[in-house]
């Protein structure tokens, strides 16, 4: 990992960053040099958060970065550091504010990201040298994270159901776990129909990828991600706005995979199965058509109202499938619903679960780990926004009421009575550039569930 180093392995001792604020910033001017308090005061430098001033010792070296930052926002104390601080290495300071080391490490490898699939990287990023215990404890989640985003951020051309699938069969090769896929009318053929519908019309086929890891006699725990490669709405073709950034649309899929990395890393006791269903949801003289009723894996018949609500069709029959096996916690990640966005902004993933117990462990384990979920309410009520005149319900309706919990209660459905589940709405992107936070493909909620599935299942 370029970004972060082992604080023992460096060869000369590394300029320490400060971090400071404005209660702080007193203090700390009264362990400077005259020279140096001049300089801060030259360059107005007030540590506000994200400000940072860069201090000379008397032989005009590098001696010390001052960093402003925001207590209640750890994670990008140092995050904008790497790609704007001199290439070199640096480590946290023990003065200033106290800092939690593993979030204030993995803000900066986060913040040294860069896709380079297509162009070169701008700079180095510069380096953080931490001690083992925290680099043991960053890495695997900096790896998970980079995953979710160089997936996600892959055009779908080269990021295709066949692309996902080759990045699940190199998991479990890492792994020596078991993959196996049911690929175009195979799917028909082994009871799979509304992720063949959905996927159907694309010139590249249909398939749901199974991945399956563990001792059969540990808990087991299925993890399953959407994985719609390009989602142009099919007949209820999206606007050219709406369409601009729909090879996104598989952030599901890239979770559910970097999830399940994490948790065969960790050796967590669990038997672990991973279901991506993956599709292009395209337009073609066989595509999906709104009107028509289609029987799922769990024998509901569906009335299909919009073809661009196709990914709760593709998780349905994996969901039922998952739920044959009889686990004990199912959870799923989705970029399902423009609803959570507009209820929830791009940076809470919004939270579903039909056990009010575990629900309230995953949204502590979020606010420990500084990746925040918010829940919304599986409103049964609304249940009947989904009715059909023609088949046991539809897959969306006409009101644009309550659109996350509606989709939400379409794939509660598909979990027996009892089955514990967690549903993740999550946006999978962000918008525009912020420490630590690329523009593109992100990672919501994942290390959330990966920090409530350690506390669930201890090794």
């Amino acid at each position: 990992m370029p970004a972060l180093i082992e604080l023992r392995s460096s060869r000369r001792a590394p300029t320490p960053i400060e971090a400071t604020d404005a209660v702080q910033l007193s203090a700390t001017r009264k362990r400077l040099s005259a020279a140096q308090r001049s300089w801060l005061d030259d360059n107005g430098f007030d540590a506000a958060p994200g400000s940072v001033c860069l201090l000379a010792d008397a032989q005009g070296k590098l001696a010390r970065v001052l960093v402003g930052v925001d207590r209640r926002e750890p994670l990008a104390a140092l995050a904008g550091l790497p790609v704007s601080l001199p290439v070199g290495e640096y480590t946290l300071a023990s003065e200033g504010v106290p800092l939690d080391a593993q979030l204030a490490a993995l803000g900066w490898a986060l913040g040294a990201y860069q896709f380079t699939r297509y162009r070169k990287a701008k700079r180095a990023p510069a380096t953080l040298a931490v001690d083992a215990k925290t680099l043991d404890a960053v890495e695997p989640l900096v790896d998970a994270t980079q995953l979710v985003r160089d997936l996600v951020n892959t055009p779908t051309e080269d990021m295709g159901p066949k692309q996902l699938s080759d990045a699940v069969k190199q998991l479990g090769k890492t792994y020596k776990a078991k993959v196996r896929e049911w690929v175009g009318d195979e799917l028909l053929e082994d009871n799979f129909p509304t992720i063949h519908a959905v996927g159907r019309a694309s010139h590249r086929p249909p398939r749901l990828i199974e991945l399956s890891w563990g001792k059969a006699t540990d808990p087991k725990l299925v993890l399953v991600g959407k994985g719609v490669c390009f989602d142009t709405g099919g007949l209820d073709l999206k606007s050219s706005d709406g369409m601009r950034w729909m090879k996104k649309d598989m952030g599901g899929a890239a979770h559910a995979i970097a999830l399940a990395g994490l948790v065969m890393e960790a050796k967590l006791p669990v038997r672990l199965t991973l279901l991506i269903p993956a599709v292009e949801n395209a337009v073609a003289g066989n595509a999906l058509r709104p009107g028509e009723v289609v029987v799922t894996r769990a024998g509901h018949s569906v009335e299909i109202d919009n073809t661009d609500a196709e990914g709760r069709l593709v998780l349905c029959d994996a969901l039922a499938y998952g739920a044959e096996q009889q686990p004990e916690l199912i959870i799923d990640f989705a970029t399902l619903t423009g609803a959570a966005r507009v209820a929830l902004g791009p940076d809470l993933p919004a939270l579903f679960a039909n056990d009010d117990a575990i629900a309230d462990q995953a949204l502590a384990c979020s606010r420990t780990v500084a990746d925040p979920l918010w829940r919304l309410p599986l409103w049964r009520p609304y249940r009947k926004m989904l009715d059909s005149y023609i088949a046991d319900f539809a897959n969306s309706g006409p009101s644009r009421h309550a659109g996350a919990i509606t989709a939400a209660l379409y794939m509660e459905r598909f979990v027996p009575e009892g089955m514990p589940w967690l549903h993740l709405d999550t946006y999978a992107w962000n918008d525009g550039d912020r420490p630590g936070r690329p523009r593109g493909g992100e990672a919501m909620g994942l290390r959330a569930m990966f920090a409530l599935l350690s506390k669930r299942y201890p090794r």
